[in-house]
């Protein structure tokens, strides 16, 4: 493949796109009240890693709600253990910078959230999970630095959630 046309540098790249947006009001340091509720209603996410062996992002879902919001800085994730692979569990011990994003079905608008984690089998973190279904094997606590609401366009280009309605809508008797 030709390389002539690769954007090899930050310079060529803001040539095309400008410099980097910044909107204060859907961005944060913090987990504010908005991000609060989405998180809390958000029954899937996903988790990017990075580590020795590369990069993982793993779906994570469960119940609404399923991560905890423990304080404006916090978050708390179980895990239950699912392919046996545990690529971002074994990233995170080695490299703890973490990317999530949340979504909510039928919602065009995601939740960003940049941070770094541990994994912790604290008894009383764990037991905060013990009520839904399988016990939380250990709890992924992410600190955050950034919060923010990801751009809809994507949502809506793809209609991700309006192909679901229409192929249930075909399943249905």
């Amino acid at each position: 493949m030709d390389d002539t046309y690769r954007i090899a540098d930050l310079t060529a790249l803001e040539r095309i796109y400008g410099p980097p947006a910044k909107f204060t009001r859907k961005e944060s340091d913090h987990i504010h009240s908005g991000f609060r509720e989405f998180i809390e209603r958000a029954p899937f996410m996903v988790l990017a890693t990075c580590g020795l062996n590369g990069l993982a992002a793993s779906a994570k879902g469960d119940v609404d709600g399923f991560v905890k919001v423990l304080d404006e800085k916090t978050l708390l994730i179980p895990d239950r253990g699912a392919n046996g692979r545990n690529d971002s569990l074994r990233n995170i011990v080695v490299d703890p910078r973490t990317a999530l994003i949340f979504f909510i079905p039928g919602e065009d608008e995601m939740v960003r959230v940049n941070g770094h984690a541990h994994l912790s089998t604290n008894p009383e973190l764990l037991d905060r999970f013990a009520g839904e279904g399988k016990p939380a094997r250990c709890v992924i606590v992410v600190r955050v630095n950034e919060a923010l609401c990801q751009c809809s366009r994507a949502i809506q280009k793809s209609g991700l959630w309006e192909s679901r309605a229409a192929r249930d809508a075909v399943a249905a008797p």
